[in-house]
């Protein structure tokens, strides 16, 4: 039989094992503490590991960490006052020094905070506005623009390439970051720009402008269309006169042949016999007269020759 001693000497020896040894993940890394101060180095191969029972196991992420900075309200060198939304990652690279300088993840959020937030406005503060938001490697090129009324703005060049663009500014911003880094055992890897704004009463300034611009592009398109169907208007009335006057002048042609046409046709018809042209005359002459007409003549007027020389039939 078991004695009830060596049951409780395994107790013992089972509670005194949990208490000495712990399993590190292969993402983590550790440091031991004793009475609060570090002892022995930084461990980093996973595995189960072992420590007196008055000894604390502090464990840290060996992965890289996001870290999200606040919008942040700068102005630019220009004095337009933007948005800049900033993000970065990191990993703790010296346990031992990030314990003694931040203590935790949290106390290291903080401080990043602090020192890139600050990083970041001095670098934004002292770039132009094309400098943050454009590429260095960026270019324009003004004939291949859907509105040509862009390249004629006095206050873009889009000629001019930016001396330093958005990557080259996010790496002064890591460089000069990257400098207060060791001593708070922290690699910083990259640093990134995710949103560049307007604040809000400048951004409702710049639609009013762009409403404006749009207002006096549109404006000048109309009155260029205006002009053009004047000119179209214009040159149709023109042709439209010309045609008028080349029918008219070809009407008056050919009624003027025609007239020429009778004229010799009727100077032949009535050639052949003078006195019937002479009495057809006359009788058109009776017809002038109308109806109910009087006429008061003299004997031997010209209206009365055929009269008095008419026989009456057989």
């Amino acid at each position: 039989m078991i004695k009830p001693i060596s049951i409780i000497v395994l107790v013992l020896l089972l509670l005194g094992a949990g208490t000495m040894l712990f399993v590190l993940d292969e993402s983590e890394q550790a440091i031991i503490l004793q009475f609060g101060k570090p002892t022995g180095g930084v461990i980093t191969k996973p595995g189960l590991k072992f420590k007196m029972p008055y000894q604390e196991v502090r464990r840290f992420d060996k992965r890289l960490m996001v870290w999200d900075g606040d919008v942040t309200q700068i102005p630019t060198l220009g004095r337009e006052f933007v948005l800049v939304d900033t993000t970065a990652r990191w990993r703790i690279a010296d346990p031992l020094r990030f314990l003694r300088s931040v203590r935790d993840e949290r106390g290291a959020q903080t401080r990043l905070d602090d020192i890139i937030d600050s990083v970041v406005r001095d670098m934004v503060s002292s770039t132009e506005l094309e400098e943050i938001i454009r590429s260095r490697d960026w270019s324009v090129d003004p004939d291949a623009l859907e509105d040509p009324a862009l390249a004629e703005r006095g206050d873009v060049d889009l000629s001019q390439q930016p001396s330093l663009g958005r990557e080259l500014l996010e790496q002064e911003i890591l460089e000069r970051a990257q400098r207060l880094m060791p001593e708070l055992g922290i690699e910083l890897r990259d640093v990134r720009v995710k949103r560049v704004n307007y604040i809000d009463t400048v951004q409702r300034q710049v639609e009013n402008r762009m409403i404006a611009e749009r207002q006096s592009i549109a404006e000048r398109f109309r009155a260029e269309g205006q002009g053009q169907s004047q000119e179209i208007l214009g040159e149709m009335e023109r042709e439209l006169r010309r045609i008028r006057s080349e029918a008219a002048r070809r009407a008056e042609e050919i009624r003027g042949e025609a007239d020429a046409q009778a004229t010799r046709i009727y100077g032949e018809a009535f050639g052949e016999d003078p006195e019937f042209y002479k009495f057809f005359r006359t009788l058109e002459s009776y017809q002038a007269l109308g109806d109910n007409t009087t006429l008061l003549l003299r004997a031997d007027s010209d209206y009365f020759v055929y009269l008095e020389n008419v026989r009456p039939a057989q």
